[in-house]
């Protein structure tokens, strides 16, 4: 998994390097802090993200996430209730920017993670360990003033080898640098 990952950094990083080239002088960092409510098959958890990114060009970029989870979610599954939590997240992505106005960007972004959900209950295993997921998404982000904005996104996450699938709503604080 941590090799598909790096892989996946990898792959985006010499997919970026002409958009690189073009645009040196440009290249704008970010970094953003989030909190998401992911449902995943009837259970709401909750997390702390944190993401990094690059923005190459206005129309591209790079970020990673992280992310911990911090609310739990009780479901009834036929072996009786099962506290459900997120425990971790990550992942990263390629991300398209469409700057709508020179305050308001629209986001789509596509990319490959991993998350890590805890389960006491053993009847709810299809909770319980680390599933590997493609994960795509949109949102917005409204810049305050040149260096500090707040995005709104929601992100899909099939899971590979799995049926499971989440839908993960975001809102958070942005921070250029």
């Amino acid at each position: 998994m941590k090799t598909l990952i790096a892989t996946t950094l990898i792959a985006g990083s010499v997919l970026a390097v002409p958009f690189v080239a073009q645009a040196q002088n440009s290249t704008e960092g970010y970094g953003s802090v989030n909190y998401g409510q992911t449902r995943t098959r009837g259970a709401d958890t909750g997390a702390i993200q944190g993401r990094v990114g690059a923005k190459f060009t206005p129309n591209f970029g790079v970020e990673a996430e992280v992310a911990g989870g911090v609310d739990g979610d009780k479901v009834y599954t036929p072996g009786g209730p099962a506290n459900v939590k997120m425990e971790h997240q990550a992942a990263a992505y390629a991300v398209g920017f469409l700057p709508v106005t020179p305050n308001l960007d629209l986001i789509g972004r596509v990319g490959y993670g991993t998350t890590k959900f805890e389960t006491k209950n053993p009847a709810a295993t299809e909770f319980d360990g680390s599933r590997d997921s493609w994960n795509y998404g949109v949102g917005a982000e409204y810049k305050l003033n040149d260096k500090n904005g707040i995005r709104a996104d929601y992100t899909k996450s099939e899971y590979t080898k799995s049926d499971l699938s989440s839908n993960t709503m975001s809102v958070g604080y942005v921070r250029r640098f």
